[in-house]
């Protein structure tokens, strides 16, 4: 007998909005552990810290919550390709569960903006890439004229059904702590993930599953803040390609997620960004895409600036894989010890 994972739609389904005679189709994704931090959260002082790690989702992010229910609405609507523009994660799922699920994958991605492992993640499943010469905000626009004049699904977080499925991770938090925390700090790109949590955990709190509703605590990159500084970025930069949008999707939900929540949405530097990714890393065991690690940058300064108190509950949202980049970290790694092949030669190097 073959024991498959359940999945976000079939752990979940009968609260999404999906219709009862979609597929429920899966790869696993989902039930993501909630890791209580031994050594960053004591430093801040914060009880507890939990690290909600999202790149165990099986292409490596946590855009695989929503694209299964984006999917299955896809092929419940007799669908035939689905297509996104993509700074590298949403491509890497899209093209996964089109290529298991019998449908053709197009992915319109930032010419030359786009991690090295996340492209190699699409063209392996399959999925026609086509680059832009332009950032992600005008290929999202390209992409979203072409589905008003082709028989084309778009699968952005701009289609319902991605942020339906990707506000389990809010279920799955209060499941596994037994409440909301105060604080949830998560990176914000397109911002369809703040988006989600703010929905799913208003959806436990009326429905008394949870006591009480988060602060929600955004991080985008200096560079490519929009939401802070409250206008478009025409040309946005920053080491974390994963929240390079100069212009959000879903900027009017991300606002009311902020204010609704009394919380924040700030900008930290790329330093802060690449010095988190590695403390996580060294002193948690947990190796994260930079995008992910201004999760961690914007709850420090919180803490510092006392915008989260200190003893806070709190659940710091790792939203990729370190895997998917591997090129923003190489540069500040300590060099390979090369050595002859002796015992001597060996306990010189590491100096025992």
């Amino acid at each position: 007998m073959t024991v498959q994972a359940q999945g976000v739609i079939a752990r979940w389904g009968d609260r999404l909005t999906l219709p009862p005679a979609a597929p429920r189709i899966s790869l696993g994704e989902g039930d993501t552990p909630c890791v209580e931090s031994l050594t960053i959260g004591p430093a801040l002082g914060l009880g507890p810290l939990h690290f909600k790690l999202e790149g165990l989702n099986p292409t490596g992010s946590f855009k695989d919550r929503g694209m299964v229910v984006a999917v299955a609405a896809a092929l419940h609507a007799n669908s035939r390709a689905i297509i996104c523009a993509s700074t590298g994660n949403t491509s890497a799922s899209a093209a996964a569960y089109a290529g298991r699920f019998g449908l053709r994958a197009v992915v319109v991605v930032p010419g030359g903006r786009i991690a090295s492992g996340k492209l190699l993640q699409a063209r392996v499943h399959g999925a026609t890439v086509v680059s832009v010469n332009a950032g992600f905000d005008i290929a999202l626009r390209i992409v979203r004229e072409l589905c008003d004049h082709h028989p084309v699904t778009l699968v952005n977080s701009v289609n319902p059904n991605r942020i339906d499925g990707q506000k389990t991770a809010a279920f799955e938090i209060v499941e596994t702590l037994g409440d909301a925390p105060d604080v949830l700090a998560l990176p914000v790109g397109n911002a369809g993930n703040i988006t989600a949590y703010w929905r799913g955990f208003r959806e436990d709190f009326a429905a008394r599953r949870a006591s009480r509703l988060p602060r929600m605590l955004g991080g985008q990159a200096a560079g490519a803040a929009p939401l802070v500084l409250g206008r478009p970025v025409d040309d946005p930069q920053t080491v974390a390609t994963a929240i390079r949008i100069g212009n959000p999707a879903s900027w009017k939900t991300a606002i009311e997620a902020r204010d609704q929540s009394e919380g924040m949405i700030a900008a930290v530097d790329d330093e802060a960004i690449l010095d988190a990714q590695r403390r996580l890393a060294r002193l948690e065991g947990i190796f994260c895409e930079p995008a992910s690690a201004a999760a961690l940058a914007v709850l420090e300064g919180a803490v510092r600036d006392g915008v989260v108190a200190r003893g806070s509950s709190v659940v710091c949202v790792l939203t990729g894989n370190g895997l998917k980049d591997p090129g923003a970290v190489e540069g500040a790694l300590t060099p390979i010890l090369e050595i002859e092949a002796s015992v001597d030669a060996l306990a010189r190097a590491i100096e025992v």
